[in-house]
């Protein structure tokens, strides 16, 4: 299948997903964490730059929720990101020369800011939990539920509100399992680049957006002489 192109829609709020090569370890200590943390917040100064509403860091890969404006290219801001980071962590590793940090292009997709929103969400700041990294969501240092009710880090007063409110019992939901079909839904979005939300919303932004071909089930269209004996 053909990429998809990479066209950011103002207003409209998308997970991005970045890995390093072979799924190595990019983070092998606080200060790796943190070191990403002070790119993004410098980043986030970047006329195309998004806002920052969620995100959570892994030890070989990390997830970001934004809300692009009406100047943002996620394209060129997440090439900055990816290219600053890279040039930052080989210089620290003494390792300059050595290749590309991150596998090819970032993954995304982008999300209706209703229900669709706060799955997300969820997803992306129990990342930890899932893994057993952590037993709770929020003891996880180095993911935006952590910093919003701590109150520190480089990316602190670099989170916006979000489109969707949370519910009051957003920290017992985000502790709790997702269901396995939000979860593939989620996996298949980020694989595909497909839109997640409302079928009417999904047909309207990926025909906005150039995506109508991440609608469609992978492969060729079966043919007549398919089911031919």
């Amino acid at each position: 299948m053909a990429r998809p192109p990479r066209i950011t829609a103002p207003g409209v709020a998308y997970h991005l997903l970045n890995r390093r090569v072979m799924r190595l370890p990019i983070f092998s200590k606080d200060e790796d964490y943190a070191a990403l943390e002070r790119v993004l917040a410098d980043g986030l100064d970047r006329p195309d730059a998004p806002q920052l509403l969620a995100y959570c860091l892994m030890p070989n890969h990390w997830h970001l929720v934004v809300h692009a404006g009406d100047n943002t290219d996620l394209s060129t801001w997440m090439q900055w990101v990816a290219v600053t980071h890279t040039h930052r962590w080989h210089v620290h590793y003494h390792t300059t020369g050595e290749g590309p940090l991150y596998q090819g292009r970032f993954k995304s997709f982008p999300v209706q800011t209703d229900d669709h929103f706060l799955t997300v969400c969820r997803y992306v700041v129990a990342n930890a939990l899932r893994a057993g990294l952590t037993d709770r969501a929020e003891a996880w240092r180095w993911n935006s539920l952590w910093v919003r009710r701590n109150g520190h880090g480089a990316l602190r007063r670099r989170l916006t509100r979000w489109p969707v409110e949370p519910p009051w019992n957003w920290l017992a939901d985000v502790n709790c399992p997702m269901a396995d079909e939000a979860l593939t839904a989620l996996r298949q979005s980020a694989a595909r680049g497909t839109p997640l939300g409302t079928p009417q919303w999904k047909a309207r932004i990926a025909n906005r957006l150039g995506l109508a071909i991440t609608l469609h089930p992978r492969g060729r269209p079966r043919q007549p002489h398919d089911n031919a004996s």
